[in-house]
């Protein structure tokens, strides 16, 4: 089967969280002024979803609590994830009952492409009527709601979805090969398309190309002049053009490992470095369970209320895993960086990733000295892996400065 003669849909859930939230609560998303996001934080606190009843009524999915109109008596949920990513693999449990897991490629936890080409005659449907079938079964059996897209290939059916599909009764919108002038070629801004960014659309916009249709009667040359590699993608996408195959599964090589925290209050040089150390305890502790060395640490601090921060890095004399040298080089950079100002905002990483395959001794320490500490390095994360990591932290998480315990807790920085 050719490329142009496939049926690829990608269908999303609504209102993620907040939908799972209403269902859960009895509620009718489409009435109920539900807001997904944990109001004990503050007023900064950015709102995580927000029902289709608030999205009709022009608010955004994403804002923060204090930008939220007067006009409702909102119901704030705090966010669930262990419970929107169990929802999210009962969804594709339904869609394996479809397709096969190959033809499955899972996008995000809302969203998933599905290349229905060759069950088609199987089911005896169209790619519309398979579609609606899809959908429907996701309502029956998890009560959400969902709207999909249909193309020849993944652009155009991601197209189809953040276009069209609102506008349909069934949620269902399709794009071909021969829909690109008609359709495809009239959005505007250039923004709304998939894969392009405000900084993209500013730069293309200088060179008087406001929609897809100039877009895709610009030259190519022309295009990959000035955006590289990228300048290519953009006229195949103009022009309808997506030769990604959804069988050919990419696994990216991780180069790096990073993480970061908004804090929740200031703080300040003194009390921060309780943050950093905690951080780099939890970021070695991956680094060791991926079986890697960093050679490169990266430390990040943003201070309160926009006033600006620091990104810095340290090249390190040896690849090492172990935690005692990592935090001294991050404290070195700290150092020699940080300004008095309130901070609100850390973020650190390694890079310059090597395979951990023996320790490298230090011939001017004692040898056996340091193959217990990084033994005891072992242990620790051995205990963590087996009962958690709360099980066993530092006497710093029982102070008031300390996020440690808080973010165990935590599935991508928002409670479980």
């Amino acid at each position: 089967m050719t490329l142009e003669q496939r049926n690829i849909i990608v269908i999303d859930l609504k209102a993620f969280y907040s939908f799972v939230e209403c269902v859960d609560r009895g509620l009718d998303p489409w009435s109920t002024p539900l807001v997904v996001a944990d109001k004990e934080r503050g007023k900064n606190t950015i709102v995580l979803s927000v029902s289709p009843f608030l999205k009709s009524q022009g608010i955004p999915s994403r804002l923060r609590v204090k930008e939220l109109p007067d006009k409702f008596d909102y119901i704030y949920a705090k966010p669930r994830m262990e419970r929107y990513i169990e929802m999210s693999t009962k969804v594709i449990d339904i869609f394996l009952d479809f397709v096969s897991k190959d033809d499955i490629h899972v996008y995000s936890i809302d969203e998933a492409f599905l290349d229905i080409s060759s069950y088609l005659n199987y089911y005896q449907k169209s790619a519309i009527e398979l579609t609606e079938m899809i959908l429907r079964t996701i309502n029956e059996k998890t009560g959400l709601g969902a709207t999909a897209g249909i193309g020849d290939n993944f652009f155009l059916a991601k197209v189809a979805l953040d276009i069209f599909a609102k506008k349909e009764k069934n949620g269902v919108a399709i794009i071909r090969q021969k829909d690109v002038k008609t359709k495809l070629w009239k959005v505007a801004p250039l923004s709304k398309i998939w894969g392009i960014g405000a900084r993209t659309e500013e730069k293309l916009n200088k060179f008087g190309i406001f929609s897809v249709k100039d877009l895709a009667l610009s030259s190519l040359q022309f295009l990959m002049n000035n955006f590289g590699v990228m300048g290519e993608q953009l006229y195949n996408h103009a022009n309808g053009i997506d030769e990604s195959d959804i069988h050919e599964k990419y696994i990216p090589e991780s180069t790096s490992l990073t993480i970061g925290q908004v804090l929740f209050k200031d703080f300040n040089k003194s009390n921060i470095t309780t943050i950093i150390r905690e951080m780099c305890d939890d970021l070695s502790e991956r680094l060791r369970k991926e079986n890697k060395k960093a050679a490169r640490v990266s430390l990040y601090i943003g201070y309160s209320k926009e006033q600006g921060g620091f990104s810095r890095q340290a090249t390190l004399l040896n690849a090492t895993d172990e935690t005692p040298k990592l935090y001294e080089a991050l404290l070195e950079i700290f150092s020699n960086h940080i300004q008095d100002r309130p901070i609100r905002n850390v973020g650190m990483s390694f890079s310059s990733l090597t395979n951990s395959e023996h320790q490298q001794l230090n011939i001017f320490e004692d040898q056996h000295k340091q193959i217990k500490s990084r033994e005891l390095l072992f242990a620790i994360d051995a205990i963590h892996q087996k009962y958690g990591k709360n099980v066993l932290l530092r006497a710093s998480a029982l102070t008031e400065d300390s996020t440690a315990k808080e973010r165990h807790e935590q599935i991508g920085g928002h409670h479980r």
